[in-house]
């Protein structure tokens, strides 16, 4: 007689082979959601083979099995979400799936440090836009992820939270800044995670870690925080499968007569349309990419010519050692604007430059950096950074998509690029390993990190190739990823460290 129990396995065997085909589900897995991405978790709950309380409590023992390795996450809320579970839910597209929040927005009533010592007490008071949309998809909160202070590392390994590990290897870093959450995801803790992005911190990780990490175009995702001047992060996920991040996109997007953007419908599939892919290593300021970088890359344009696509040589639209520039002032004015708007989170008496017991090397070295440059500094970047989306608008006339790195290197050691590597040591060091994706943050275009690449050698490292588009077109990569999902899956390759049991 066939049990609750073995319908359930069975069930949830056919969504994960419908999903990734996965080639080791014959053998009886521990866990039978481990596999499954967050749409194939939500379709059993909405038929009613499973409960939402019972997709928690599987990723909660994955989480207590595997978090003391990998140290993915800044605050697990187990209690609270078995409660949330168990309740009432929204009636969205991922009702009762589990998910995480990065430590760097606001939930409210959980620890929100941003990395920061001196944040570590700080409890949040509201919900910030990006949770009000995961919650009424339906989304459980298993706990906040760990990210570097203030989000302002490519690495994630703050002197508060220490560092998250990577699963493919423990040595080396996430990348950052949201190292915790593309941690949690690959090893298969979550089958998705909130993450965001304002030089590189949802492509970066992707990349690192090997999964899926889209960077809306700017303006796209719903929030109710008021920007800070110069202000070019999004906000959204790193997610396993492509079709999870196209769902939750269409969610979490403004919509209304005052979005900026033009609402977008969820992309189901792949297009018979066929793209004009420019494509490059080299970053822009005079550097190609290591050679296993180069080697992943020109296998992906290999890749896209198999599939009908045109990919031509282009180099990257912009002045690099320009751009660096201002792109620094921004990045170095974060502790000032922090400063001058406390009030925003919950600051009003502390003054955050000031706090020097408190803060790492790296946001002081930043602090000193916007000192040097003068109180006009985030004025002119923002002025150049408009020149650099009329820039890439015109090049995105001459071509459908663009192809680099996400990063010049695959995953580093971790303490090379660590807060407390001298200040003069460390800048250099940032800006070549992470030089490919903030153009985009300034340009406002989305782009992706498709994990299609793994490093060569005995203990291989996931390389990530971004593509990118005009702004308001993440159909277009979308359409594409969905295309090279199924061409080269990656759902069936798992880290050394992972979640899958015995």
């Amino acid at each position: 007689m066939l049990t609750r129990r073995g319908f359930l396995r069975s069930s949830a065997a056919a969504l994960a082979a419908a999903t990734f085909a996965p080639a080791r589900w014959a053998r009886a897995d521990a866990d039978p959601f481990v596999r499954l991405d967050a749409t194939a978790q939500a379709a059993l709950v909405r038929s009613g083979e499973v409960t939402p309380l019972e997709l928690v409590d599987a990723a909660i023992a994955r989480i207590e099995r595997l978090e003391p390795t990998l140290n993915a996450f800044a605050t697990t809320l187990f209690e609270r979400a078995r409660t949330q579970a168990g309740g009432p839910l929204p009636d969205g597209p991922f009702r009762g799936v589990p998910y995480a929040i990065k430590d760097l927005s606001d939930y409210e009533g959980a620890r929100t440090t941003m990395g920061s010592r001196l944040f570590e007490d700080h409890l949040s008071d509201h919900d910030s836009g990006i949770v009000q949309r995961a919650l009424s998809a339906g989304l459980v909160v298993l706990g906040k992820t760990n990210t570097p202070e203030f989000g302002l590392l490519p690495t994630t390994e703050s002197l508060l939270l220490g560092p998250a590990h990577n699963p493919w290897d423990l040595g080396r870093s996430t990348a950052g800044s949201s190292g915790g959450a593309a941690a949690a995801v690959a090893a298969g803790l979550l089958p998705f995670a909130q993450a965001s992005d304002g030089g590189g911190s949802i492509r970066n990780p992707a990349s690192a870690c090997g999964v899926f990490g889209l960077k809306p175009s700017r303006g796209r995702m719903f929030r109710t925080e008021a920007p800070l001047p110069g202000d070019i992060a999004v906000r959204f996920c790193v997610s396993r499968s492509v079709r999870d991040s196209a769902t939750l996109l269409v969610h979490s997007q403004r919509s209304g007569p005052d979005a900026p953007l033009p609402p977008l419908d969820v992309v189901q599939g792949p297009s018979a349309r066929r793209l004009k892919i420019a494509f490059t290593t080299d970053n822009g300021i005079g550097r190609a990419a290591d050679p296993e970088v180069v080697h992943a890359l020109e296998e992906t344009a290999r890749l896209c010519e198999s599939l009908g696509h045109t990919v031509v040589p282009a180099a990257i639209p912009i002045d690099g050692e320009e751009f660096v520039y201002h792109f620094l002032s921004l990045w170095a004015s974060l502790p000032r604007e922090l400063d001058d708007n406390a009030w925003l989170i919950g600051l009003s008496q502390w003054r955050l430059v000031r706090s020097k017991d408190v803060l790492e090397p790296w946001t002081r070295g930043l602090a000193e950096l916007d000192r040097e440059r003068g109180p006009d500094s985030v004025e002119k970047a923002v002025a150049y950074m408009k020149r650099v989306e009329r820039e890439y608008a015109a090049f995105f006339e001459e071509h459908d998509v663009q192809l680099t790195p996400v990063m010049r290197e695959a995953a580093i050691p971790l303490g090379q690029q660590a807060p407390t590597v001298p200040f003069d040591e460390l800048l250099p060091l940032v800006v070549d390993y992470s030089s490919y994706t903030p153009p985009h943050n300034a340009a406002g275009t989305p782009a992706m990190s498709i994990p299609l690449g793994m490093s060569r050698g005995s203990r291989p490292l996931p390389i990530g190739s971004q593509f990118a588009a005009r702004v308001g077109d993440e159909r277009t990569l979308l359409e594409l990823a969905f295309e090279l999902e199924r061409a080269r899956p990656w759902a069936g390759r798992w880290p050394p460290t992972n979640a899958l049991g015995a």
